[in-house]
């Protein structure tokens, strides 16, 4: 019989939901709205911000006073819509055909608000640790807010036994996923008329040499590295998204800007690949430099989200299996901020309802079947005696 979820979890997803928090605008009114539903039933809330408090991360203990705690964590943000063809509005949290409809319904408020549907149940619980509610603000633009969040709780001496990131994998544990690295390489050569091409330094060119170097690279990953099975795409691969440079075809381009990204295997190191792409760089900067002392390469990084490598042994991941009734374990494609708390010495696991091939889409969903799912995972979370043993 299919999970039912009720009608408190329902309508705060559904209240989430119809919260504009694009990532380039504030998340505030969700953070508040969080905090203030969690002061109701008598539990404060830690907030980290970003440089001009525009934003905030939340991080709230449901259960204080227990030697340790499970985080549940969730991004506020969400990609936008512009230019997609929706055809409901976007914000509406509509329910339909079993289904709640709307931009981050499935990444990922449809897990933050049946999560915080269960804090009351937290709080009255008689398991032996504390449940924590961690949200984070700019996950979409670079895993950005976490890293503030984490270090708060460093700062704050807070040191949690394992945190489950609620990204939608259908409700089946995720133990790895890729790393995503991105960059900005920025070229300055020298203009000129394009009939006196020996007295310039054509940023295009020398840009379109390194990116050259850059797709050397991608197709030397497909045929050499050590395949990792259960990836769609096994091995690392590299690209290049945005290419802008000159003004007009009898101009020699002075500037030219391109962005390229790693996605890296949880055993490759993505900072090694970088420094490939900046050796190249610099050995093409002498012979520009002849021409124009200030040509050269300028490198600025995007975002930098850590590959995430859990175990099927470890026992957040043994949790997760037994409270979601599911044997198996999966490998994502995409990133999240698991990596980051795992880089942070809390064992992780990905483990969320809906799929990811809604996410970012037009009419993007998430089955009222999955918020049942996961509703159930967590009311199971809160009757638990014990994390399982690690192993075996």
């Amino acid at each position: 019989m299919p999970a039912m979820i009720s009608d408190r979890a329902l309508e705060l997803a559904r209240t989430l939901v119809r919260m504009d928090t694009v990532s380039r605008h504030s998340n505030l009114e969700l953070i508040h709205f969080v905090r203030d539903e969690l002061q109701r039933l008598g539990v404060t809330s830690r907030l980290s911000w970003n440089h001009d408090r525009t934003k905030a991360n939340l991080f709230a203990t449901l259960g204080e006073g227990k030697p340790a705690g499970v985080i549940l964590s969730g991004h506020t943000d969400t990609v936008p819509w512009d230019g997609q063809d929706w055809s409901l509005e976007p914000l509406s949290a509509t329910v339909k055909d079993g289904r709640l409809y709307g931009r981050g319904s499935a990444d990922m408020k449809g897990f933050i608000g049946v999560a915080l549907a269960q804090a009351e149940t937290f709080l009255h619980s008689r398991a032996p640790f504390a449940v924590h509610l961690a949200l984070s603000f700019d996950e979409e633009v670079g895993c950005l807010g976490v890293r503030e969040l984490i270090a708060d709780l460093r700062d704050a001496g807070i040191r949690p036994l394992a945190c489950i990131v609620g990204e939608p994998t259908l409700m089946v544990p995720a133990i790895a996923h890729k790393g995503v690295y991105r960059y900005r390489c920025c070229v300055r050569g020298k203009e000129a008329h394009s009939s006196l091409t020996p007295q310039s330094v054509n940023a295009i060119e020398m840009a379109a040499r390194l990116v050259g170097r850059l797709r050397d690279m991608a197709e030397g990953l497909e045929r050499h590295e050590a395949r990792y099975d259960g990836f769609d795409v096994p091995y690392t691969t590299a690209s290049v998204g945005q290419f802008h440079g000159g003004i007009a075809d009898n101009v020699v381009p002075r500037d030219a800007e391109f962005r390229y990204e790693f996605r890296n295997l949880p055993t490759a190191d993505a900072h090694a690949l970088q420094a490939e792409m900046l050796a190249h760089a610099r050995s093409l900067e002498p012979s520009m430099q002849q021409v124009a002392p200030e040509a050269g390469f300028r490198f600025e990084t995007i975002c930098e989200v850590p590959a995430f490598l859990g175990s099927a042994d470890d026992a957040v991941t043994r949790l997760a299996q037994q409270l979601s009734g599911e044997p198996r374990t999966t490998l994502v494609a995409f990133g999240t901020e698991a990596g980051l708390f795992q880089g942070a010495g809390i064992p992780t696991v990905v483990c969320g309802p809906g799929s990811i091939t809604q996410a970012h889409q037009p009419d993007e969903y998430v089955s009222l079947e999955q918020l049942g799912r996961c509703e159930s995972f967590l009311q199971g979370l809160a009757r638990q005696q014990a994390l399982p043993a690690a192993g075996g």
